[in-house]
């Protein structure tokens, strides 16, 4: 029988570009929870002791900040994101075609 292990995106997200496509997708739900825990498997992609302290943040604190039932401030969310590399934008939304 053949043995597998959990799929871990982490693993996947070894450039800017993957890592940029990964939470553009993540902020396209609208979903606080997922968007949170997408930035969580970004960050252990990168090294969450290394993010942890660029961005000026407790290891631990991060760990609990960014999994799916964790609620960080936006300051926080902000600077992982520094920390990660990644620039936020903003662009208006494309109206729906009746």
């Amino acid at each position: 029988m053949a043995r597998t292990r959990p799929f871990d995106a982490a693993e996947y997200l070894d450039s800017p570009e993957a890592i940029a496509a990964y939470l553009s997708e993540a902020f396209e739900t609208n979903d606080p929870a997922f968007i949170t825990d997408a930035i969580g498997t970004v960050a252990r992609a990168r090294g969450m002791t290394a993010v942890a302290k660029d961005a000026g943040l407790s290891r631990e604190h991060l760990y609990k900040a960014l999994s799916s039932e964790g609620r960080p401030e936006f300051g926080t969310v902000l600077k992982v994101l520094e920390s990660l590399g990644i620039h936020l934008h903003a662009e208006p939304r494309v109206a729906k075609v009746a």
